[in-house]
Formats: C-alpha cells, sequence, structure tokens
C-alpha cells in the first residue's frame, strides 16, 4: 500500500484533528511541512488550487478536506471505527466551535500577526477573518467560547468517556482541534478552569499522539505522484441535484471560505464523496476527492 502522505504544518488546528486519528490507529504517516499561508508551489500542483489545510495524498490520490480524509482513514484502517455516529456533532465542531475559536485566537494575536498572514486570512475567507475585528470583539468572542465549552461539559455528566459514548468517535477530533488551538495560543485564560470532565477528556484525546511520523520533502511527493497512478473509481452517482454527469468537465469548490475551484472531469458523484480526474503539466493524472458536504459541483471548467 502506497504511503500515507500528509501536507500540513504544525500550527494548524485541522492538521491536529488528523494528526490525533493518526495516533488512535496507530498509522505511520510521512510529513510534508507547508507554508501557512499563499503562495504554496508544491502542493498546488496536487491539488489544483484547493488551498485548505490539510491534505492528504496516497499515491496519486488527493484528499481534501478532513472529513473525507477520515472516511478514507476508516476504510484503510477499520479499527478502531470513527463513522456511525457523531458526525452531527462533528459539523458543529468544525464550523461555528471553529470560527469562535479562531476568533478567540486571532485577536488574541492580532497584535504580533505577521502583515502576510493578516492579509492571507482576510482574503482567504472574504474578509471573515479578521485578526483586528476578533481583537476588538474579544470580551463577545470570549463570552461566547465559554458558553460553548459548558454545553460540552454537560454532555460528560453521565459519566461518559467520550462524546457520544464509550468510545473515540469523529465528534471528539472535531470538538478537540478548537480547544486545542485555543490553549496553545492564547496565555491569558484558562477556559476549562471549571469543567473538569471536559478538562479531563482533553487528556484522554491529546494521550492518542501522532501516530508514527517520518519527514519527507515536497519534492518527494510530487514525484511519488508522478510515478503512481491514481486508484481505480467506482463511477458511482446518485443522480446528484446539481445536474452533473459522470464524465462532464465540472468545478469543485468549498461554500463557506477557501472557495478557490478545482476542476477536472468529474468521476463519481454522492453524498459522501466527489471524484475528479484532473492532469498536472509536471505531475500527470490526479484523482481529486472531496467530500459532497461543504463543497459545490458546478458544470464547466477553468484551468487547472
Amino acid at each position: 500500500m502506497a504511503d500515507i502522505i500528509l501536507h500540513h504544518y504544525d500550527r494548524s488546528p485541522f492538521s491536529e484533528k488528523v494528526r490525533l486519528i493518526f495516533g488512535l490507529k496507530r498509522i505511520s504517516w510521512r510529513a510534508v511541512e507547508i507554508p501557512a499561508w499563499m503562495p504554496k508551489p508544491e502542493l498546488m500542483p496536487l491539488t489544483g488550487g484547493y488551498r485548505k489545510t490539510p491534505v492528504m495524498q496516497i499515491g496519486a490520490d488527493i484528499f481534501c478536506d478532513t472529513r473525507i480524509i477520515l472516511r478514507e482513514l476508516d476504510r484503510r484502517f477499520p479499527q478502531p471505527a470513527l463513522h456511525g455516529g457523531g458526525e452531527l456533532i462533528a459539523a458543529w465542531a468544525d464550523s461555528a466551535l471553529f470560527i469562535n475559536a479562531v476568533g478567540v485566537a486571532f485577536g488574541s494575536l492580532a497584535d504580533s500577526f505577521p502583515k502576510e498572514l493578516k492579509e492571507d486570512r482576510e482574503k482567504f475567507t472574504g474578509g471573515r477573518f479578521s485578526a483586528d475585528r476578533f481583537k476588538a470583539a474579544q470580551p463577545t468572542l470570549r463570552a461566547q467560547y465559554r458558553a460553548q465549552l459548558a454545553s460540552i461539559e454537560e454532555t460528560f455528566a453521565d459519566g461518559r468517556s467520550y462524546l457520544i459514548g464509550s468510545s473515540p468517535s469523529a465528534a471528539d477530533f472535531a470538538v478537540y482541534h478548537p480547544i486545542w488551538f485555543v490553549r496553545r495560543n492564547v496565555r491569558d485564560a484558562d477556559f476549562l478552569a471549571g469543567y473538569p470532565a471536559l478538562a479531563a477528556w482533553r487528556e484522554r484525546i491529546a494521550k492518542f499522539g501522532h501516530g508514527t511520523r517520518t519527514p519527507l520533502d515536497a519534492k518527494e511527493a510530487l514525484a511519488i505522484a508522478k510515478t503512481e497512478s491514481p486508484a481505480a473509481v467506482s463511477s458511482k452517482s446518485s443522480n446528484d441535484p446539481s445536474g452533473c454527469r459522470i464524465g462532464q468537465q465540472v468545478t469543485v469548490a468549498a461554500n463557506d471560505y477557501g472557495r478557490d475551484p478545482v476542476a477536472g472531469e468529474l468521476l463519481a458523484i454522492d453524498d459522501a464523496e466527489i471524484v475528479i480526474r484532473r492532469r498536472d503539466d509536471f505531475v500527470g493524472d490526479l484523482n481529486v476527492h472531496f467530500p459532497r458536504v461543504g463543497f459545490d459541483v458546478a458544470a464547466g471548467s477553468q484551468p487547472s
């Protein structure tokens, strides 16, 4: 089996989500360190324009967004399983809780942010993630964040070890990474104070570690993609409401922020996954995988 390669950077919260799942499943993986902001010249040939972090690579198959990364890891490493419950909590955590956590962290660090990072995040999110605006709104953002943590604390009132029961699920890792992000970046407040069950749960998740990590140069990752062929894909289609058909040229883009479209031939689409085939002048043929939730598909193509 081809190596699992994660294109990430250490401070990325969504990367921490995946790294901990590597730990849970005891996965050996290769780590490619990518820039925290654009340009990302050695990532773009693989994704065709998708720029969010992390991206998982397996040979010439590229997985964009942690929702599809988690599904692929569950398929390849089924025990312990992550799915089968908790997806709705995970969706809330990856959006509402994460955005609130970003507001607290970015606002706290606004005065020390590199100019390039500020400009990148504002452009990336259409002005939604503004460190200076978050700084001005700290009292409100911190109050909302504490309120959300209080709701999570209540979940453990029955003595459960994890968010939906006795075993970790996708929900646990999605809730963990925004909490990890704030604790890593905010030094003037302990938001877990007064929430003992939540604090104990955080320690349980952290103990999974990151699996076995081996560094990999970005150019080596590109060479791997160039020498490998994309895996065969079943041309599944559930008569997607978008009207897009298998074999059609389409663009796929996130529908929240980071909406850079990726163009290619539609290979498969159903309620869980979108797969397109694209060709890069240097790397060659690639299959790029996206989750169906959170991504829009449209007929037509743009230069890749």
